[in-house]
């Protein structure tokens, strides 16, 4: 092998006038030669690959970089020269993979987290594991995704004063807060203290979101979006309000009764349902089924004491609308959950 790799330096002393291919092929030639033999190889032997591949990564295109760091980021040792010309790389394709390798020597992980951005910063954060050296000088370095990152890397191992860095830049970032709340590996003063964090900032939300709900409501209301939906027969709207009450006399206007209403697209009774069970006006009910945003009569529901799958069922059959996105769907779930129902039921009672 030895003998083999020494045939290739002499063909490098005379290769000046070889074209692309051939330096690549070279390239790919000896880095299998490097892979296959790996385990047997002493510290002079990787030292002399280490020699031959610099000099051929020079004369080779991006392409042939990015495969040879892909095989590299696999390898069980690390070839020193090698790993950091292509971690300095220019392009992402060439760098981005041997910064995975668990081979790769700390002093030049320390270097690109010094002299390079962003983007290597977070590849860096993304390995597994990652002793507190690197995290602690990520957290001096990097911004706030390289401090998310590393702060969900269960694999990161971050010092004392680290923790402390990040707990007190998790004062003006409340979702570095929620993440460190969920480590528990974070020394015990410090959890205590960020745990309190999210849990005021949780409750400032939670004690804000009926006001904005109301808010939103209310310009629902104005907007006149119940023209939106064609206008009931007074005569009609009559009866439905009246057989409305006459089932929640007999104690049949259930979640179930809704249910059916909603996937017979009886808007209508449908409306006049929550209207009676939420006491709001049948318009504003109205106003909340035709309105752009959903989460006014989602909550609406949820005042009704109806369960998600009836209030989904609802959303999702109003009359002459177009179907709601799945995202704003979730998200209405959401509303729907971490609202209680006096809160609901306070902010859509008119």
């Amino acid at each position: 092998m030895e003998t083999a790799t020494l045939q290739l330096l002499a063909e490098l002393e005379a290769a000046d006038g070889w074209p692309a291919e051939r330096w690549a092929s070279v390239l790919d030639r000896t880095a299998r030669l490097f892979l296959c033999s790996i385990e047997s190889l002493s510290a002079s032997k990787i030292d002399l690959f280490d020699r031959v591949l610099i000099r051929l990564i020079d004369h080779v295109d991006t392409p042939s970089l990015a495969m040879l760091s892909r095989k590299l980021s696999e390898a069980k040792c690390a070839l020193p020269q090698v790993s950091r010309r292509l971690a300095f790389d220019e392009n992402e394709a060439v760098w981005a993979p041997i910064l995975k390798s668990r081979a790769m020597a700390q002093a030049i992980l320390l270097d690109v987290i010094q002299l390079r951005g962003p983007a290597h910063h977070l590849a860096i954060a993304a390995r597994h594991p990652i002793d507190s050296l690197l995290s602690d000088a990520l957290i001096g370095r990097g911004g706030s995704a390289v401090r998310h990152a590393l702060a969900e890397n269960l694999g990161a191992k971050i010092s004392e004063a680290g923790w402390a860095r990040l707990a007190e830049l998790a004062q003006n970032d409340e979702r570095l807060a929620e993440i460190l709340d969920r480590r528990a590996d974070i020394p015990g003063p410090i959890k205590r203290g960020i745990h309190a964090k999210v849990e005021d900032a949780h409750m400032r939300r939670l004690s804000a979101r009926p006001r904005v709900m109301r808010d939103q409501i209310e310009d629902t209301v104005a907007s006149r979006a119940a023209t939106r939906l064609p206008d009931p027969e007074p005569s009609d709207l009559a009866r439905v309000q009246a057989q409305m009450v006459e089932l929640s006399r007999q104690g049949k206007l259930r979640d179930s009764t809704v249910n059916r209403f909603a996937a017979a697209r009886e808007y209508v009774e449908v409306a006049a349902a929550l209207a009676l069970l939420t006491g709001s006006p049948i318009d504003v009910i109205r106003a909340l089924i035709a309105g752009d945003k959903i989460e006014g009569l989602v909550l609406a529901c949820k005042a009704a004491r109806l369960t998600w799958g009836t209030t989904s069922m609802i959303v999702k059959n109003r009359p002459g609308l177009p179907p709601v996105p799945a995202a704003e769907l979730e998200k209405a779930k959401e509303t729907f959950s971490s609202f209680c129902l006096s809160a609901a039921q306070r902010t859509v009672r008119f």
